[in-house]
């Protein structure tokens, strides 16, 4: 089948919201229309569907395909098209455990759903995205459950003789595929290690995986997420060579440059940065902040670029720099955490339901501070005048520099485009951090935002935050992105 090449997504880093949803915060019925939409109107060929953090919809296909005949009637859900289940990981997401188990047996449903639909046997879902992926164990678990306790209660015989497959049918898709998604420092340094023990002894040819963006530039610094990502992909090409294994790499990217910085305006130069990868995410700002016609063109770019090939990396000097710029990185952000949390209870919810919890609650390294999402977390730093772009950025030497450069060479551009946003008399702005990136840059401050910011920092300073939220929205209507 057909891999798809743009994966829309349901991360809530919009300022506006779509012109369907009946409120700001988009619900369950939002989300069905749309699927449709992004489909229909501007091209993607994938939506992943999140089953964590909300009231699940075990009936999305059912509800896509009786409400939009004629647009899926022509478009084979499965084939032309894919819906992408994201699951909970019950090895880190203990509360919602159970919601996996109720995901793979809707997979079945959904197969009937379709398959009466179209006249044919049709797969409409036969993947899921595990988060947080840790071990290969992690995968298999998930791989063996559908297999014995999903596909295989067709088996079991009743009391009176008569089995669950002569009672009730078929369970079908036979098997499904797993996408490991990996989103900690750990987790993608040994993402091809993972991967290949998923593989050994399964007749697979094709396997996607997943790379997150913004949990590990949250966790670790922008420029550190950047670099893990270039190992993970050189990894996996070396894992591609090895096992005979078709790879396909997803990258999870959001529009502010610290989330990967992917808008309809700069599809090639992002691209060419992650040279590996396959896949690339549209996050709601992609769609929802930008002129449809703009939109249209970009997810049509992103569907007909060439993939390129994942670059050789001098992994132990990477390894070094990120380091020293990860601890810089996390002081600094532990300097801010009260402010960031302060500012974060006005940042407004774009999506009625939370997303999985975030890594940083679990890192012992940063004791028993809680911080907000990424989306989040980055929407209240901007709103500070304090692009989280640029924190730890002092810690790098021009010898640093001179090197990342060559292994990221959009480096500039990023830093450049959130450094606009800087209010460079912030008082949470620190000298150093100030000092060291407009040595690098000549940064060419916003003025619009830099006033905003300006009102939001008086607001907070005289404790009057009536209309904090609308100069956060303000902020980031001149951003074009929430967070």
């Amino acid at each position: 089948m057909k891999v798809p090449r743009c994966m829309s997504t349901q991360h809530p880093d919009n300022v506006n919201p779509p012109f369907f949803a009946e409120e700001p915060e988009l619900g369950g019925e939002d989300e069905i229309r749309e699927a449709y939409y992004v489909f229909s109107h501007l091209g993607c060929d994938e939506q992943m569907w999140d089953c964590e953090g909300k009231e699940v919809d075990n009936y999305v296909v059912k509800k896509l395909l009786t409400k939009y005949q004629a647009f899926f009637g022509d478009h084979v859900l499965g084939e032309d098209l894919r819906l992408t289940l994201r699951v909970p990981n019950p090895t880190v997401e203990r509360a919602e455990a159970k919601i996996l188990l109720e995901t793979l047996e809707s997979i079945p449903r959904s197969y009937d759903t379709a398959s009466l639909f179209y006249g044919m046997d049709a797969a409409p879902v036969f993947e899921v995205i595990l988060p947080m992926t840790s071990s290969s164990s992690c995968l298999n678990r998930i791989h063996s459950y559908y297999l014995d306790f999903v596909k295989g209660k067709e088996r079991l015989q009743l009391a009176d003789g008569v089995t669950v497959k002569e009672w009730i049918g078929e369970f079908r898709p036979d098997e499904i595929n797993v996408i490991p998604l990996f989103e900690d420092h750990e987790g993608m340094l040994n993402a091809a290690k993972i991967t290949g023990e998923y593989l050994d002894g399964k007749d697979i040819q094709e396997q996607r995986v997943f790379l997150a963006r913004s949990d590990p530039a949250m966790n670790y610094g922008m420029i550190s997420a950047t670099l893990l990502n270039r190992i993970a992909l050189s990894d996996f090409r070396d894992l591609e060579e090895e096992s005979g294994v078709k790879l396909y790499p997803i990258i999870g990217m959001g529009s502010a440059p610290f989330r990967g910085n992917l808008r309809p305006d700069n599809v090639e130069d992002v691209t060419g940065e992650y040279r590996g990868a396959y896949t690339f995410t549209v996050q709601s700002s992609f769609k929802y902040d930008h002129e449809p016609s703009d939109v249209i063109r970009g997810i049509k770019e992103l569907r007909s670029v060439k993939p390129g090939r994942a670059a050789e990396i001098e992994r132990e000097s990477v390894l070094e720099i990120i380091s020293a710029y990860c601890r810089e990185y996390r002081r600094q952000v532990m300097d801010l955490v009260d402010i960031i949390n302060r500012v974060a209870r006005y940042v407004p919810g774009r999506r009625k339901r939370k997303l999985h919890i975030g890594l940083f609650g679990y890192s012992r390294s940063m004791g028993n501070v809680s911080l907000p999402r990424a989306i989040t977390f980055t929407a209240a730093l901007y709103s500070l005048g304090v692009p989280p772009e640029l924190l730890g950025f002092n810690a790098l030497s021009s010898g640093d520099l001179e090197f990342i450069e060559e292994v990221y060479p959009g480096l500039g551009r990023d830093l450049h485009d959130a450094a606009r946003y800087a209010n460079p008399e912030s008082p949470f702005l620190s000298p150093e951090v100030k000092s060291s990136f407009e040595e690098y840059l000549e940064p060419e401050y916003d003025e619009g935002h830099m006033k905003t910011t300006e009102e939001i920092i008086r607001a907070l300073r005289i404790n009057r935050t009536a209309n904090l939220q609308e100069l956060i929205l303000e902020a980031a209507s001149q951003r074009k992105f929430l967070g």
